[in-house]
């Protein structure tokens, strides 16, 4: 009886282990973190500023992971994936990309959709859509119908960025494309480039969790 009491006991307490680890992983999942607003500028436009770094490094609570980060308004750059910006205006969105080349396992991920004009500029060229393979992410807002494919740093770019934070100083891209917002509401986006390394199939990690790969878009 001893025996079986025993193992009764040491399932009971493994059971609860992994019930306590499950808890950890679920709120690590949906935790969420501040939400930043794109700053004003002049009439019914707002300017959001991001950047993409291949190792978030000490700005967040996993150093290895690749994230976003947005910059508030005083000019910091905040460790967050939730943004805020006005109803019925015009949101222009600069990314400075900082990580290399992943490559999109679906070729209709790298047309530019849902912006003015279905463009983008990259480091100054307009662009409607770019090679798959050169893809480094996504900022897709599907209830939007909004899809930006971010090409890489290319893998032969001197001064790479490999742990963040990263400055302007190293190798990186400059997209800006703009978006026009209608109704209030609060909308999903997510990075659809397998861009997390060690995970199963490059989509486990940062790109399940808010605060790195995906977020909410405040449409208020």
């Amino acid at each position: 009886m001893s025996s079986i009491g025993g193992r009764v006991a040491a399932v009971a307490v493994a059971v609860v282990v992994v019930a306590a680890l499950i808890g950890f992983y679920v709120a690590n999942l949906t935790s969420s973190p501040p939400t930043v607003s794109a700053q004003s500028t002049t009439g019914n436009t707002v300017e959001l500023t991001l950047k993409t770094e291949a190792a978030v490094g000490p700005q967040g609570g996993n150093p290895p992971w690749v994230s976003y980060l947005v910059k508030d308004d005083q000019g910091d750059w905040v460790h967050s994936t939730n943004f805020k910006v006005p109803a019925h205006s015009l949101v222009h969105v600069t990314v400075y990309q900082f990580d290399g080349e992943s490559g999109l396992r679906n070729p209709f991920l790298s047309q530019v959709q849902g912006t003015v004009g279905d463009t983008m500029t990259v480091d100054g060229k307009l662009m409607g859509s770019i090679p798959p393979d050169e893809a480094s992410h996504t900022f897709a807002v599907p209830q939007l119908n909004l899809i930006v494919p971010l090409p890489g740093v290319h893998e032969d770019a001197e001064n790479q960025c490999e742990d963040g934070p990263c400055d302007l100083s190293q190798a990186h891209r400059t997209i800006t494309f703009t978006i026009r917002t209608g109704e209030p509401g609060r909308y999903r986006w997510q990075c659809f480039v397998p861009c997390a390394a060690g995970f199963l199939a490059g989509f486990g990690g940062p790109m399940q969790t808010i605060g790195y790969m995906d977020g909410f878009l405040e449409v208020a």
